[in-house]
């Protein structure tokens, strides 16, 4: 079973993300799921949006990097939203990355270093009508990061919802989650620990 790090979207260290990592938890995978915002939650993704600016974007990330501190190196680091930033980064920079599940976003492989690490699988989930994952460029970056390699996928899923895959949210949708939670065991089951 594969050792994962979670992190949460602008909305915070929401009851839909814990359920989510309770999901992967219950088909036999250890999951971490640190707080960047210290207990701050917010109820809508402009509110939760601010805070992070307010924040600053490299201090959630340098706190997501602090989370991995202790942990063993050998580790898949998952992110919605927000939360890709610090996931991708340790990724693409950590020794011994297991792989990466990037939802609702996905930056440009050049924020980190120059390539992708040719050893870490990706999957990339989004919905193909989704205006941030569309309009702020992560649609061009996700598939510039999965072109031409066979361990790197990119799944859309039709809809408009920014974070589809969480039960409890008034943007989860079933119809996606549903293949979207198979797909993430499946590529976590397949991964060599």
């Amino acid at each position: 079973m594969a050792e994962v790090l979670l992190f949460h979207h602008a909305l915070g260290l929401t009851e839909a993300i814990g359920a989510f990592a309770d999901g992967l938890r219950r088909s036999g995978h250890t999951v971490h799921v640190p707080d960047l915002y210290e207990g701050r939650t917010f109820e809508d993704l402009e509110a939760g949006a601010a805070y992070a600016q307010e924040v600053g974007f490299d201090v959630l990330t340098e706190r997501g990097e602090k989370a991995a501190e202790g942990l063993p190196e050998k580790l898949v680091y998952a992110g919605f939203s927000l939360g890709v930033l610090p996931a991708q980064k340790l990724a693409q920079t950590r020794t011994g990355a297991l792989g990466a599940l990037l939802f609702s976003a996905c930056v440009p492989v050049s924020t980190f270093g120059a390539a992708w690490p040719v050893s870490v699988p990706v999957q990339v989930h989004a919905m193909d009508a989704d205006a941030y994952f569309v309009g702020d460029g992560d649609l061009d970056a996700a598939r510039e990061l999965v072109a031409g390699a066979g361990d790197r996928e990119l799944f859309l899923y039709p809809g408009s919802s920014h974070l589809f895959a969480e039960r409890g949210t008034t943007s989860y949708d079933a119809a996606a989650a549903g293949p979207c939670v198979e797909r993430v065991l499946g590529f976590l089951g397949g991964l060599t620990v």
